[in-house]
């Protein structure tokens, strides 16, 4: 287990690569401690702006910069950017094809204990509708830190989903990163697991002991909701009996609804989407949320069971 959060290793990419490419701007709304920014600001001053409260000014702000030849970095509350700043980012970046980077931070449902309005449950959907908009769920610190040395160097706006704890390490500093392509954490044959961010741990640990139970579970991290590695899914609805998808997000809209919309036009097979509830969550802790709605390893073990007898 990493003592080390994916946003304290975002600090770490930007500074070090900061240090090198004066364009490279970091900007906040107020949350330099929530996006473990503290650091950047302290190092490079020059290349830090505060906005303040004003997520749609923070939005147009960087939008103006990067318009100027720079590389601007947002960070923001996910629960936040990706609702109050929407038509900021429709218009001022997807649609001005603008190279902005919005990192959403503490999201899904790492605010848990502050309750709904603190929820970030359907960002993956609002973001991933707006044409040219990209969306990434990274995994772990590896996963992350490999994921934004590439958007540093590439110049198309994004949508960064980061969470608020540290996580268990799924990869090493070792394991190869293929950009915007899913990675196979395990093989299988029997069924497919497709899961992103956070919830590729439980993923993990659901395809290891599946095998106790007979079943070869294929495990799949698809980090890059946009684009989505098609051929991959495709390649697993033709290889395996059925697919479950599980995500820190509504149904609707996100990447189990994708993974759908692929599976039913190419090679139908059965897909289950283990998602959140289209209702209020209940506060708590992200552990607490996440087992009270069976988004864990166990759960997932229960519908494969299920799924599979069906099959």
């Amino acid at each position: 287990m990493s003592s080390i959060s994916n946003r304290q290793i975002v600090c770490d990419v930007l500074i070090k690569h900061g240090k090198k490419d004066r364009d490279i701007i970091a900007l906040c709304s107020d949350s330099r401690g929530s996006a473990s920014l503290a650091p950047f600001a302290e190092a490079l001053p020059e290349q830090f702006v505060e906005v303040g409260i004003a997520e749609q000014n923070l939005v147009s702000i960087a939008a103006g910069l990067a318009s100027c030849g720079k590389k601007p970095f947002v960070t923001s509350p996910a629960c936040f950017l990706s609702t109050r700043s929407m038509e900021q980012v429709k218009v001022d970046v997807a649609y001005s094809n603008t190279n902005v980077k919005l990192i959403g931070i503490s999201g899904g449902v790492s605010y848990g204990a502050l309750g709904m309005t603190h929820h970030s449950t359907q960002d993956i959907a609002t973001m991933a509708s707006i044409p040219g908009m990209r969306v990434y769920l990274p995994s772990d610190r590896f996963q992350t830190a490999a994921l934004f040395k590439h958007l540093i160097k590439d110049d198309t706006a994004a949508y960064i989903r980061i969470g608020r704890n540290a996580v268990a390490d799924v990869y090493s500093d070792k394991k190869p990163f293929a950009f915007n392509k899913a990675t196979t954490i395990r093989d299988g044959t029997d069924i497919t697991i497709i899961a992103c961010g956070e919830m590729i741990s439980a993923a993990k640990g659901a395809g290891e002991m599946l095998r106790s139970h007979g079943i070869l579970a294929r495990v799949i991290d698809m980090y890059c909701v946009k684009p989505i590695d098609v051929a991959a899914v495709e390649k697993a609805a033709k290889e395996t009996k059925a697919i479950i998808t599980i995500e820190e997000h509504v149904a609707i809209g996100g990447m189990g609804s994708i993974v759908s919309q692929i599976v039913g036009s190419k090679s139908p097979v059965p897909v289950i989407n283990m998602t959140l509830p289209d209702s209020p969550v209940i506060s708590g802790t992200s552990k607490e949320v996440f087992d009270y709605y069976n988004l864990n390893a166990s759960g997932i073990i229960k519908v494969a069971l299920e799924l599979v007898g069906n099959v």
